[in-house]
């Protein structure tokens, strides 16, 4: 009795061709894939999502094709695939940047700066790090990371590994993605947009009524208190907007 094992070079095909676009795609998604998290962590997460996927998508891989060229390009095919889709729902991450540096502004406290987690830890403004945060905190508090868990998985309804690439579509999908999160980041501090144009206008009629008093050096400490008080009860509208904004985008990639 002989034990055949011409199987094994196939299923190592295919699990390493689904593991290509997975791992890219995990590496960019928000909230699985932040930088913070250890390297090894996000790597053998995306092995083990690998293993999970397999049986079920074992079938949408092709065959495993006879030259090496065929092999490569179906590689890079995937990876390409991944990192896009990946970096489009990672742009969705700036409208709390974006609303963060407006109400920073807004409220007088732009330099305050503070580690961003969803930068790599670069400098941001201190309220763009803590809707950043907040943001991330809430992906997982409102179990928005089974649906990019699912998304990955559709992702293989939407583009088969057979189909090509279309780099003209990807770049208008990446515009559109990129002016969606202005927009919410926009919506998001649209009342801090109001309140710093009433607040400037205020203080500079008072400061033509008043020409000998220093008007913005003593409304200052005020701009600040009710900029915060603002932020204290809106946070709730502004983090529903953004929650909603990063859902409706995981929905457009399944289908």
């Amino acid at each position: 009795m002989t034990l055949s094992l011409d199987w094994l070079p196939a299923t190592a095909f295919t699990y390493i061709i689904l593991f290509a676009r997975i791992a890219a795609m995990l590496m960019l998604m928000p909230a699985l894939g932040e930088q913070t998290i250890p390297v090894r962590m996000r790597l053998s997460f995306a092995l083990a999502f690998t293993l999970v996927v397999f049986p079920l998508l074992n079938g949408v891989i092709p065959a495993m094709p006879t030259e090496l060229a065929g092999m490569v390009g179906l590689l890079f095919h995937e990876l390409a695939v991944g990192l896009i889709i990946g970096a489009i729902v990672r742009i969705t991450v700036m409208a709390t940047t974006v609303a963060g540096t407006i109400v920073a502004f807004q409220t007088g406290l732009s330099g305050a700066l503070a580690a961003d987690p969803t930068q790599a830890g670069v400098q941001g403004a201190v309220f763009s790090s803590f809707l950043s945060f907040l943001g991330i905190t809430l992906i997982f508090a409102t179990d928005l990371h089974h649906m990019a868990l699912a998304a990955i998985y559709d992702s293989y309804m939407v583009f088969s590994p057979t189909d090509p690439l279309m780099f003209e579509d990807a770049m208008q999908l990446a515009v559109r993605a990129v002016s969606g999160a202005f927009s919410v980041g926009v919506q998001m501090s649209a009342p801090f947009i109001v309140f710093g144009l009433v607040f400037n206008l205020g203080a500079g009629i008072l400061a033509r009524l008043m020409p000998q008093l220093q008007v913005y050096f003593i409304l200052m400490p005020a701009n600040i208190i009710v900029g915060l008080l603002l932020f204290a009860i809106l946070l709730t509208m502004m983090m529903g907007w953004y929650i909603t904004s990063f859902e409706n985008h995981l929905a457009m990639w399944r289908g």
